[in-house]
This record gives structure tokens, C-alpha cells and sequence, in this order.
């Protein structure tokens, strides 16, 4: 099972990081939360939509947002653009302190002054953060150029070395004292639970990984689960870069979606940022519980939808083959006709089941948690020992195992060993001469009764002390072998 990524904290104090394209702002989140999070590149316009991340601050804990590029109103904005800076802005509303971040290689820009602009309306105490200072000797001299734009607060600091970090945390703290006392937690002294009342276990979270090329609609099918506007969407192919993780309560279960970037095929990429991206989509689908792979219902599925599947499956994760933009097809192709094309290019998954959807008019949308608490269910279902072997003892009856080299095969008993994916163990005589046919015979027959449509493993071992009874029986043939050499 892969390891869970920790779980968000909910009610802390936010910390919000803005400035202009290309300042260090991720870096400087990855430094404060300590790991990788956020792709880094030394190019504007990298991060897009809002992340999330708690840290401790020896005293309390934070959750700071990385934004991208903030560029202020104005004319002739591009809408990609404009949605950036709407994400932004929705970071600092929510947040109780803001961190700007300015270049000191650079200096003061004009842009800067933009954004200083628009942060000194604002409510929020405002800390100044000059990145990239990497000697110490140069931080009087980099922070006195950034005065003018009226903050009171000023750090250098240098993100990608660690130099100053401590200072602005230490800001960050005393920037809270002022604007919420955080409330002490009174400890009070519980009784041990009795061996009957055992401790209530805290609800788990369904992590789904949503995948696939690029512009087959990703992002929008996550607003839709949201039922908001929480990330950007736009025509353009490979809007989405960061893996984005947005928490969601609903009737189904708790769940923590994962908007991850359009992965196209290796020889198409010529990108270092796509790399990271296709990367960060591929580690997605190894820390999720169930991958929902999303298609365009106006293009049949291709060659890199088939290799994104077979990931999954390699993985070991649960599959959910979303068609999305059906609205367009209404009336052109009927859902049977498209779930036999699918099954052919799709053959390596075709256990998956698939739901076709508009994400953009929230056809059958709620469907796709539903279906995914239950492909979870499966992942982790347990099959009764007992119930295993009934069902071994029928497969053998009704379909015998095939000879091999003129030796009956044979399947002694069955037990499940693992579950995410389900792992079923088979004892037999001869474990390397099982044909493939029959094993895939067994797997379809275990399917069917179990109702499982994720993927399963099958293991075939030989009896514990076979290796000591085969040299047993060696050397008694040996011994008869050299008695009759004797008479």
C-alpha cells in the first residue's frame, strides 16, 4: 500500500505567499514547509493554482499557500492570466498574514509597486520577503531599496540556501500573536478504554488521483465535484502543472482529489517543466487509492490513454475510466458502441468500469465519488479463507487443471495474503508450469464471485518443505539405487 501524503490540518492559521512571476515563491514554500512540494524552474508563470501545506512553527502550526504570478488589473489581460491572479487574490482573502516576495537580484520593479499596491488595501498584516539574497553582507543593502513600497516588515532572505528562513518564521509568529490568540487546549485526564470500548478510530480520506491527457478536461471535472471554482481551467493544453490537492467531504465518504498535469507521450515531451509535471501525475497514481482516468468523448481513446491505464494497473490502483464532454456526443454515438471500443483499446483494464459525463453541465458527475468509495471497498475487501477454498475446490472440479509434461498439475489450498491491491496465494505441486490461460481462468472466476473490478494478483507457491522432501527423496533413491548395485 503506498504511504499516505499527511493529512491537512483544518481551522490553522493561513499564510499566504504572493508577488510578480519568477520571485522564488515556490521555492520559498518548499524551504517553509520542508519538502518538495511545488515545481520549481527559473521561468515565470511555473505555478498556477493555489497549494496548500501545514508546517510547525516550534510554538503553533500554519498552513501556507503558494500562488502564482501575481499581475494586477489590467488592459488587454489574457484570461490564463487573469484566473492566476483571481487565485491569488482568493489566497489572501482567506489568509490571516501575507507574505510578499520580491526579487533582490533584481531590485524594485515596477510591477512590484503594482502589487504593493494592491496588498496595502488589504486587511492582513503584510510581511516583505527580498528572495535571493545569498550573502549575508548583501541584506542591508537589498532590503533598503524595498522600503519605499511601505511595508514595515522587511526580510532578506534566501530561499534556495535556507538563509533567513528562521527570521521569517519567527515574523510569521509574532505577525499571528497580534492578529489571533490561539487558544490553549485544556488536557484533561480520560479513562483507559476498556477492552470492549475500543478508541474511535478517525475516519479515513479516499485519495483519487484524476489523470490523462492533456485538455480532456481534468480540472473542470474537479470543479464540478466541488461544485466550484477552486481550480483554473482553460482551452489551453497543459494548464494544470503542480499536482493539486483539495480536500471534499460528501455523502459518499471523505476524499482528497489530486488535479494533476495532461501527460502526454514521452517522445511529444520537450519540456524539463512538462517532465516534472508527467513526473509529479505518475506519483500521483502511486500515493492514490483509486486513479480516475479521464477521456475525451470526442476523440476515441488512443495509444497514451492504453499506457496511462497500464500504469495504473502496474501500480496496483483501482481504475475509474471517466468519458467526459459527452454532451457533445448526445445523439452521435450511443454508450454501448463506445464501451466496445474502449474494451478493445482499453484491453489490459477492461475490468474498469466506466461512466460517461459532462463535467461542464454536471452530467452524472456525483456519480464518480459513488463509484470510487466503491472501487476502494474492493481494493481492500478481504475474502474468508473458507469461502476461497470452496470456490478453489469448484474451479478444479469443473475445469481440472491441464498435465504438463505428462504431470497432473495440481492446487492444494487458497488464501488471500494482501489487500490494495487483493493477493491471492495458490499452493500447488508445480507453481512455474501453471499456463497463463488457466491462471487468467482462475482470475475471471474470482472476479465474478467476488465482484471485483480492480486489479488482482496471483501468486503460485509450492508446499512449505518441498525443497526438504524433494532432497529426501532424492537421497532414497539414491540409497535404493545403490543397493541394487550391491545384489
Amino acid at each position: 500500500m503506498a504511504k499516505k501524503a499527511k493529512r491537512r490540518v483544518k481551522g490553522l492559521p493561513v499564510v499566504a505567499i504572493v508577488g510578480r512571476p519568477n520571485v522564488g515563491k515556490s521555492t520559498l514554500f518548499n524551504r517553509l514547509i520542508g519538502r518538495h512540494r511545488a515545481i520549481v524552474e527559473d521561468m515565470p508563470g511555473v505555478t498556477r493554482d493555489r497549494h496548500y501545506a501545514d508546517a510547525d512553527l516550534g510554538t503553533r502550526s500554519v498552513t501556507y499557500v503558494d500562488t502564482g504570478g501575481f499581475v494586477p488589473d489590467g488592459d488587454g489581460m489574457a484570461a490564463l492570466a487573469e484566473q492566476v491572479r483571481q487565485q491569488a487574490e482568493m489566497a489572501i482573502e482567506e489568509s490571516q498574514v501575507v507574505l510578499f516576495v520580491v526579487d533582490g537580484r533584481a531590485g524594485r520593479t515596477v510591477a512590484d509597486e503594482q502589487v504593493a499596491r494592491a496588498l496595502r488595501a488589504a486587511t492582513q498584516p503584510v510581511i516583505l520577503v527580498v528572495n535571493k539574497v545569498d550573502r549575508p553582507n548583501e541584506a542591508v543593502g537589498a532590503a533598503a531599496d524595498f522600503h519605499r513600497l511601505g511595508f514595515d516588515e522587511v526580510i532578506a532572505v534566501s530561499a534556495e540556501h535556507a538563509y533567513g528562513t528562521v527570521d521569517l518564521e519567527d515574523a510569521v509568529l509574532a505577525k499571528l500573536a497580534l492578529v489571533k490568540k490561539a487558544p490553549v487546549p485544556i488536557e484533561v485526564q480520560e479513562a483507559e478504554p476498556s477492552e470492549k470500548e475500543a478508541p474511535p478510530s478517525e475516519p479515513s480520506q479516499i485519495r483519487i488521483a484524476i489523470v490523462g491527457r492533456p485538455n480532456v478536461g481534468k480540472s473542470t471535472l474537479i470543479n464540478a465535484l466541488l461544485g466550484k471554482q477552486r481550480l483554473i481551467t482553460s482551452e489551453i493544453a497543459g494548464t494544470t502543472r503542480d499536482p493539486i490537492d483539495i480536500e471534499l467531504e460528501s455523502e459518499h465518504g471523505d476524499f482528497v482529489l489530486t488535479d494533476t498535469a495532461g501527460m502526454r507521450r514521452k517522445s511529444a515531451i520537450d519540456k524539463k517543466i512538462e517532465q516534472y509535471s508527467v513526473a509529479g501525475a505518475i506519483k500521483s497514481i502511486e500515493d492514490s487509492d483509486v486513479a480516475v482516468l479521464v477521456l475525451d468523448a470526442t476523440e476515441p481513446a488512443v495509444d497514451q490513454d492504453a499506457r496511462i491505464a497500464q500504469v495504473t494497473e502496474e501500480k496496483g490502483r483501482p481504475l475509474l475510466i471517466v468519458v467526459n464532454k459527452w454532451d457533445l456526443m448526445r445523439g452521435k454515438k450511443k454508450e454501448e458502441a463506445a464501451r466496445e471500443e474502449l474494451k478493445y483499446t482499453l484491453k489490459w483494464v477492461s475490468y474498469a468500469p466506466v461512466i460517461y459525463t459532462s463535467a461542464k453541465e454536471g452530467y452524472r458527475v456525483p456519480k464518480v465519488l459513488e463509484m470510487a468509495a466503491i472501487l476502494h471497498r474492493q481494493a481492500t475487501f478481504k475474502a474468508p479463507t473458507p469461502q476461497l477454498n470452496r470456490l478453489l475446490k469448484h474451479i478444479t472440479t469443473e475445469h481440472p487443471a491441464p498435465f504438463h509434461n505428462s504431470r497432473a498439475l495440481r492446487i492444494y489450498y487458497c488464501a488471500q495474503v494482501a489487500v490494495a491491491p487483493p493477493t491471492f496465494n495458490f499452493i500447488c505441486n508445480h507453481p512455474t508450469d501453471i499456463p497463463d490461460r488457466y491462471q487468467r481462468y482462475i482470475l475471471n472466476q474470482l472476479r465474478e464471485t467476488f465482484d471485483l473490478r480492480v486489479p488482482v494478483r496471483l501468486l503460485f507457491r509450492p508446499r512449505p518443505g518441498a525443497d526438504k522432501r524433494k532432497a529426501i527423496n532424492l537421497r532414497m533413491k539414491a540409497r535404493r539405487a545403490s543397493a541394487s548395485k550391491r545384489r
